[in-house]
């Protein structure tokens, strides 16, 4: 499944932090940023539903917000 998460990630240095922790929990997952779009989209492809909720925690721990787009 793909999951698309709208985020207030602003700089490279965040995502890179994001996506070493996420890759470490997901590491079957791929994973991305478009820091372009005016959402700072996260894209993760390969997960399941309870995968995206801890993906919303996760970055909400790290002081970030995230929400699952539809």
């Amino acid at each position: 499944m793909i999951e698309v998460f709208k985020t207030n990630v602003q700089t490279k240095t965040q995502a890179r932090r994001i996506l070493e922790i996420l890759e470490k929990g997901f590491s079957e997952a791929r994973i991305n940023f478009d820091l372009a779009d005016c959402d700072k989209i996260l894209r993760v492809d390969g997960i399941t539903e309870a995968g995206s909720r801890v993906i919303v925690n996760d970055l909400h721990r790290l002081g970030f917000s995230c929400e699952v787009l539809n």
